[in-house]
């Protein structure tokens, strides 16, 4: 057959694709570099023609145009699985909503009908000669959604890098709907540079790793500080398993730190799910069979991970309380992220052979009135959701050092994560424990 023939009878302008669009309808644009620019902008174009359409994204990376110019949900209604800077702000103004979900389970809830879609619209690579269009950066759930979507229309990109993935990698002409072709460069991330906190936190947890270990480094200032400090050290052999690609494993890779070499499982290639960072990140990715995608379900999946004996992961979070709870998602009530993949990798060290899991906070926050409060808390009380429960909790890091609790009872929990907090609140911290009667007359002061 003809692919290239049917690629023209399918292509259309962005206007065209988006009168599939019907009113009622869940309309799904995946993650990330995924996000389909001139689509959004042509669905936008309908708002007052259409009536209680809603969108799901997730780390959206641009302004959603179905948001920016319907802040009134007159016809759209927005949805994030996850949440970027932009998305918290859109929740923060009430123009978004979040979906709560265990990364790793991403696909399940559109397998499963639990997320249903009617038209899924998506940014993938031009089309090869064999009629094949990749996913690029985003594999993530990809496949589940396109399978279960009622109507498919792909974003043509040709600034989206190729792929290749273990699995749920790319997508036939036959099986789409519409083509739109669009020129807008894919989103990049500006990299935060750490400061001294992330420095020093960065430095606290160093002393844990060694030849030889698989990384999942988080995003933000503390991972890009490590990245600092191992690709300027002796290690050697590094693997990448992680859900997220970033900037930070680029430096890595640009130093030679990285190689895949000793890791247990998909030895000799690196692993991620979804990428966002800069254009040389997405050029380094191009065509690069050092390092495949794969399906969100395999990253994720704490099975998978435990057959990486020397796995490290690392990750931020918001605050945490003396029994060893961790929240990541909220300030009381206030919708920061999202567990992502947090639990999974939490999991997943766990029942890895020699398997670590950090997770990393400053030990204060000033608010805007300059008044510097504690992120190590008594106790949850003000809505904090909590994304890991203490039994998955293995290393807590400020820093002050670092907490590690399995295993400890209530007491041995609350002194360890008391001898990481800001100093200036650790006495109002040991009455808190006394008084929540998980401080032991012994314990050190």
């Amino acid at each position: 057959m003809d692919h290239w023939a049917e690629y023209r009878k399918k292509l259309c302008t962005s206007a065209e694709a988006v009168r599939l669009v019907k009113d009622g309808d869940w309309v799904d644009y995946c993650q990330t570099c995924s996000f389909p620019t001139a689509l959004d902008a042509a669905l936008a174009a309908r708002r007052d023609e259409l009536h209680d359409v809603k969108i799901r994204g997730s780390i959206t990376m641009r302004p959603a145009q179905v948001v920016e110019q319907d802040p009134e949900h007159r016809a759209f209604t927005y949805h994030a699985w996850h949440c970027s800077a932009l998305d918290r702000s859109y929740i923060d103004r009430g123009l978004a909503y979040h979906i709560p979900m265990l990364f790793r389970d991403n696909g399940v809830y559109y397998s499963r009908g639990y997320a249903p879609v009617n038209v899924a619209m998506v940014t993938v690579t031009p089309m090869d000669d064999d009629g094949y269009f990749n996913y690029g950066l985003s594999n993530c759930c990809m496949q589940e959604l396109l399978d279960c979507a009622d109507k498919i229309i792909l974003e043509v990109n040709a600034s989206m890098p190729t792929v290749y993935g273990t699995a749920g990698d790319h997508i036939h002409i036959s099986q789409v709907t519409h083509v739109v072709e669009a020129d807008t460069p894919i989103a990049v991330v500006p990299s935060r540079e750490p400061d001294e906190i992330d420095r020093r936190i960065a430095s606290v947890i160093f002393p844990f790793l060694y030849d030889g270990v698989t990384l999942q480094l988080g995003i933000g200032g503390m991972p890009n500080a490590l990245g600092a400090l191992i690709a300027d050290s002796d290690l050697k052999d590094l693997g990448m398993h992680t859900e997220l690609m970033s900037d930070g494993y680029l430096d890595l890779y640009a130093a030679g730190k990285i190689t895949n070499r000793r890791k247990m499982l998909d030895r000799g290639k690196g692993i991620f799910s979804i990428c966002s960072g800069s254009r040389e990140l997405y050029d380094f990715l191009d065509g690069n069979r050092d390092i495949l995608s794969a399906p969100i379900r395999y990253t994720n999946d704490p099975q998978v991970i435990r057959q990486l004996d020397h796995f490290v992961s690392i990750n931020g979070c918001i605050s945490c309380d003396l029994y060893g709870q961790v929240c990541s998602e909220t300030v009381g009530t206030r919708h920061i992220s999202g567990t992502g993949g947090q639990l999974d990798f939490a999991a997943g060290a766990f029942e890895a052979e020699h398997g670590q899991a950090f997770l990393a906070m400053a030990s204060t926050f000033v608010d805007r009135q300059g008044v510097r409060h504690s992120r190590i808390l008594p106790r949850f009380c003000d809505g904090d959701v909590i994304t890991t429960p203490r039994a998955q909790v293995m290393n807590i890091v400020t820093e002050y050092g670092v907490a590690r609790l399995p295993g400890l009872p209530t007491w041995q929990r609350a002194e360890q994560i008391i001898s990481i907090a800001h100093p200036d609140f650790r006495e109002e911290l040991i009455a808190a424990a006394q008084a929540q009667k998980i401080w032991r007359r012994s314990n050190k002061r």
